[in-house]
């Protein structure tokens, strides 16, 4: 602890560090005060079912979790960042099969401008989409006509969709923000402080079930929290898990020094979970299909629609492990492009041993990549499904939703990033990382 302590007094000692850090945890705070402004004309008071219904363990509570509560709220933030996260995915995707933006991607920083121009646009075009599905769903969610103080007319709805519009811009603005003026990805932090913002309530919500209604008491809190951390503890190695493909250098030219290098070893690190947390987005998002088709579609069809519905069911679970599964070989074969990696390491003279360079190579880190992406995409596929087996043994669902899932993935890999950077800054002053046990290294003449 007292080592813990000092390595926090070397980062506030680093003045670049410590604005960086004060001006994320500001922004963060101004996130987190904008999504508790409702919109104008509906009278926060009356949004005890609204209320209700987004924490009742369906799929509205994740998406509620994910603005930070800002769904329930009605706040003018209630769509969050979500849009853009939409339209980064979409971005993405069409790059595989827009050659324009193939191009863009090859053009370097002048590129990715232009495509986070392109992104912010298409965010736009999402929120006007999603807006007005928000705004017409309040009254089937449960906010009564009462709670409309000026009325639901065109008014309210104009001035709704200019806000929500706002509150999604500024969303991304802030995350834009921190990610270039601040510490860590900006986007991954204002999700990850949504989530943790539901933290302290889902815990006294267990704890208090489990010790006034003898559930167990104490004593199953703590067993629940041990489990808690051996999960983390699973999704870092989950994160963090390579495959070192090891790779010869015949001659290499180290820079500033005047000696060859010959027969220097060196590895391609092959991650185990490749994709990060984008399959379960992605397959979230197609899990929201069958709650659409519930309301909308025919008896019968609503039907057989209502059994993927339930996140608890084994209908929804099934078919969501198998989309993780699916989605996690998707994404690691448009994220990973392993015949560009090859011609990479042919043309800085390196090789896999054994293997011929170009083709071959390539062919070789494709099928080690397969085959390293089934484990990672089952144990992905598991820690996503996890809450609901917790579900079963009395956890509430509130904090059940901290056991696995998107939720617990984001925050372990935004926690890891973050890390990450501030180490770097730690180590180039000559400082030991939050990691470390020391507290500042030696300069070496």
């Amino acid at each position: 602890m007292k080592n813990f302590i000092k390595t926090i007094q070397d980062i506030w000692k680093i003045e670049e560090l410590r604005n960086k850090l004060l001006l994320t945890i500001g922004f963060m705070v101004v996130y987190r005060f904008a999504a508790q402004i409702p919109l104008p004309g509906i009278d926060p008071a009356q949004l005890s079912e609204l209320s209700n219904k987004a924490s009742g363990g369906g799929l509205l509570d994740i998406l509620n979790m994910f603005t930070g509560g800002a769904f329930a709220s009605a706040s003018f933030m209630a769509l969050g960042i979500m849009p853009y996260i939409s339209a980064s995915i979409v971005v993405q995707l069409m790059g595989i099969a827009i050659p324009y933006l193939q191009k863009l991607q090859k053009e370097g920083e002048s590129g990715r401008k232009k495509i986070n121009q392109i992104t912010r646009w298409l965010t736009i075009a999402i929120t006007m989409v999603q807006g007005p599905a928000y705004i017409a769903s309040l009254p089937s969610l449960g906010i009564p006509q009462s709670a409309f103080l000026l009325g639901s007319g065109p008014l309210f709805w104009f001035s709704s969709m200019i806000l929500l519009t706002t509150g999604t811009v500024f969303a991304m603005w802030l995350g834009e923000k921190i990610t270039d003026k601040g510490i860590g990805n900006g986007i991954s932090l204002l999700i990850m402080v949504g989530i943790i913002a539901r933290f302290p309530s889902a815990f006294v919500q267990e704890f208090t079930s489990r010790v006034t209604q003898s559930n167990g008491g104490a004593i199953m809190v703590l067993l629940e929290v041990i489990i808690w951390f051996v999960v983390i503890l699973l999704s870092i190695l989950l994160v963090t898990a390579v495959r070192k493909i090891p790779v010869q250098y015949a001659r290499r030219t180290v820079a500033g020094n005047i000696k060859d290098i010959a027969g220097a070893r060196q590895y391609v690190p092959l991650k185990l979970n490749s994709s990060g947390v984008m399959p379960i987005i992605f397959a979230q998002a197609i899990m929201f299909v069958p709650a659409a088709l519930v309301s909308a579609s025919s008896e019968t069809v609503g039907a057989i629609a209502q059994s993927f519905v339930d996140i608890n069911g084994l209908g929804y679970n099934l078919l969501f492990a198998s989309l993780i599964i699916i989605f996690s070989y998707f994404y690691t074969a448009i994220s990973i492009p392993t015949n560009k990696m090859a011609d990479d390491l042919k043309r800085s003279g390196g090789f896999i041993p054994g293997i011929r360079p170009g083709k071959e190579t390539g062919d070789k880190l494709d099928e080690i990549l397969s085959k390293i992406t089934l484990p990672g995409s089952v144990f992905l596929a598991i820690i996503a499904i996890f809450p609901v087996f917790v579900v079963k043994f009395g956890v509430q669902q509130s904090w059940a939703l901290f056991y696995g899932g998107t939720s617990l993935l984001i925050l372990v890999g935004t926690a890891i990033d973050t890390i990450q950077q501030i180490n770097s800054h730690l180590l180039n002053r000559h400082y030991d990382g939050l990691m470390k046990t020391g507290t500042k290294r030696k300069n070496v003449a």
